[in-house]
């Protein structure tokens, strides 16, 4: 999630076609050598590869996108337009971020999302706040937009998934669902890879209102790559939200990206540190396109430049080293599924406690006695059981019986 932006208007590349190439003239940030993009676009460069960036839509005329964009469906509605200042502001920057590290990547735009300045999502806080939200259609909507987004996405055939979006600071929106859970295990199960933004929520100042630290989703879904936010200094962006989930971490400051307006604009967030781990993931797929989540996941773990403690709730496993995880991706042996031998010891748990106890054999001389008891005992009870059933003598006819004496 993009927490400042600053203008940053480059016009000229914008106003004349016989100008040089908007993208040529793109500032550049630190976050590529952070990363080091360059070394790992020279491996590969994200031929063949679909991200699709699930946000507020993608602004695809801009030059530095260069037919690179498509856009699906709008999932959230609300009335926006291409074209107004609060329709694709932030889509575009983080499409533009997936970009910079995957240059010959195609974007797929997803609109699942308000832009902050969206009427539409003026009215949802509105309602959120009155406790109208179940009443509220527009509410409702947006409630299954990310859902759907997902699902389109992987129908769509995108092999990355890119989700810079999440709980809300004030709370609004965002939060758990079923159907988001359900979708990302679809897409799970579709071998589709999933990141989130870890959230802008995580200030250690007391007096900043947006610290709350509140569980982000779609970030803490399980199998979902939570990305958290790096400073130049290699600390933790003191925004960037601590949870034990956060997984990876990439640069969240001063992050140059396209701005919906023309040009180019400077923003902060946990937003742009997802987008470039995503395009990260493009990368390590366009050289083995068959890797699972769970290899990219552990790939991106174990090249990671790794804080001095190892993991940490603030920073995952580290900055993300593209170079590395591409050039590891291109090495890896394909997937395989299997059940694993158990190597443990004999017993499970302390096993026993003494010597397993041993009996003499069985004298077959007392089973066959206890046998032919047993026979001739049956024979008397059969006996006896006849003689009950014999019928007794009845007295003569006009004689009254003899009473016993």
């Amino acid at each position: 999630m993009i927490r400042t932006l600053a203008a940053f208007a480059l016009v000229a590349g914008l106003v004349s076609a016989t100008a040089a190439p908007a993208v040529a003239e793109a500032p550049q940030g630190w976050e590529l050598g952070a990363m080091k993009v360059p070394a790992a676009q020279r491996l590969g460069q994200g031929k063949g590869i679909t991200v699709a960036v699930l946000d507020t839509g993608v602004v695809k005329n801009h030059p530095e996108f260069r037919g690179r964009v498509t856009s699906g469906p709008d999932f959230i509605g609300g009335g926006a337009r291409p074209g107004q200042s609060y329709w694709g502001a932030h889509g575009t920057a983080m499409a533009s971020s997936v970009l910079r590290v995957a240059p010959q990547a195609r974007v797929l735009s997803v609109r699942v999302l308000w832009d902050r300045e969206d009427p539409a999502r003026k009215r949802a806080e509105a309602a959120a706040k009155s406790g109208r939200v179940a009443a509220d259609k527009e509410s409702l909507k947006a409630a299954t937009a990310l859902a759907k987004g997902i699902r389109y996405a992987v129908d769509k055939g995108a092999q990355v998934i890119s989700m810079s979006l999440g709980t809300d600071e004030w709370g609004f929106g965002s939060g758990y669902g079923e159907d988001t859970a359900a979708a990302v295990d679809y897409a799970l199960g579709k071998g589709v890879i999933l990141l989130a933004s870890a959230g802008n929520g995580g200030s250690t100042d007391p007096l900043e209102v947006d610290a709350n630290n509140v569980v982000s989703y779609p970030a803490a879904y399980p199998g979902v790559i939570a990305v958290a936010a790096m400073a130049p200094t290699g600390v933790r962006a003191d925004f960037s939200q601590v949870h034990t989930y956060n997984t990876i971490a990439a640069p969240g400051v001063d992050i140059y990206a396209a701005d919906n307006r023309g040009g180019y604009r400077s923003g902060d967030g946990t937003s742009p540190a997802c987008a470039l781990a995503a395009g990260t993931a493009a990368l390590m797929l366009s050289r083995k396109p068959d890797l699972t989540p769970r290899q990219v996941r552990d790939i991106l773990v174990r090249t990671a430049k790794k804080p001095p403690a190892g993991y940490t709730v603030f920073l995952g496993f580290g900055l993300i080293d593209a170079a590395a995880a591409v050039q590891a991706a291109g090495a890896a042996e394909d997937a395989k599924i299997a059940a694993a031998p158990y190597k443990g010891k004999e017993y499970l748990g302390g096993g026993p406690v003494a010597s397993p106890t041993t009996h003499p054999p069985i004298d077959m001389t007392y089973v066959a006695v206890g046998g032919t008891a047993a026979g001739v005992g049956l024979l008397f009870l059969v006996g006896a059981a006849l003689l009950m059933r014999r019928p007794r003598a009845r007295p003569a006819p006009g004689r009254p019986p003899i009473p016993p004496r």
